[in-house]
C-alpha cells in the first residue's frame, strides 16, 4: 500500500521517530495513525525491554529549585553512553522527571525500592479494613493487591501518571525515549528537599 506522505510526516512529527520507521507502521496499519502510534509505541516498549539489561554508566543530574526556592530536587539518570547524555531528548527527559518529583512527591523509584516491611504494613492496613465484613479471604487477597497496586502509583516514581501526559506513565515516558535515542535508560535515584521538612 502506498503511504501518503503527509500521514508520514504527522506520525513523525507526534512521536520523533524515523520517517522509515513511520512509513513502515503507516503501511502495516493500511494507514490508519491511531494504529500506527499504538504500533510504533509497541516497538518502543519491545526495544526498551532489550535495552533494560544493559550497562548504564553514563548520564546526567538534573536538578530543579522551585520558584519560591523551598523546594528542590536532584536525580541521577544514566544511559549507556555520553554521547546520548549530551542529547537534548534525553535532557528534557532529565528536567521533567525532576519536575514529576516536584509535584507528585514519590518516595521510591521503583517498586524494588520499596522496602519489604512498608509493603506488609500496606498489605496489613487494607487486610484489617475488610476483617469482620463477611468477605471471603481470596476477595480481600484480590483487593488488598488493588490497594497495593494504588499505593504504588501514588508512591514510585516509575509508576505515576506523568504529569504532562496523563495517558501515560514515567515508565512508559521513558520507554519511549529509549526507543527514539536506542539505548538504555535508568533512573538511580533522587532526592527531593523541601523547607521545614
Amino acid at each position: 500500500m502506498k503511504v501518503d506522505t503527509s500521514l508520514v510526516k504527522q506520525l513523525r512529527e507526534a512521536t520523533s521517530i524515523s520517517v522509515i520507521e513511520c512509513k513502515k507502521a503507516l503501511e502495516e496499519t493500511c494507514g490508519d495513525l491511531e494504529k500506527a502510534m499504538l504500533l510504533l509505541k509497541k516497538k518502543g516498549m519491545l526495544a526498551s525491554q532489550k535495552k533494560a539489561l544493559r550497562e548504564t554508566r553514563e548520564g546526567l543530574i538534573g536538578a530543579y529549585v522551585h520558584i519560591n526556592g523551598k523546594i528542590g530536587v536532584l536525580v541521577e539518570v544514566n544511559t549507556e553512553s555520553d554521547f546520548v547524555a549530551k542529547n537534548d531528548e534525553f535532557k528534557d527527559l532529565v528536567k521533567n522527571l525532576t519536575l514529576q518529583i516536584t509535584a507528585c512527591n514519590p518516595s521510591w523509584v521503583d517498586r524494588e525500592s520499596v522496602p519489604p516491611e512498608v509493603i506488609a504494613q500496606e498489605k496489613e492496613i487494607s487486610a484489617e479494613q475488610f476483617k469482620g465484613k463477611g468477605k471471603p479471604p481470596a476477595v480481600i487477597e484480590k483487593i488488598v493487591e488493588g490497594k497495593l497496586n494504588d499505593f504504588y502509583k501514588e508512591n514510585v516514581l516509575l509508576e505515576q501518571v506523568y504529569i504532562k501526559d496523563e495517558g501515560i506513565t514515567i515508565r512508559e515516558y521513558i520507554d519511549s525515549v529509549i526507543a527514539k535515542l536506542g539505548e538504555n535508560i535508568r533512573v538511580k535515584r533522587f532526592v527531593k528537599y523541601e523547607i521545614g521538612e
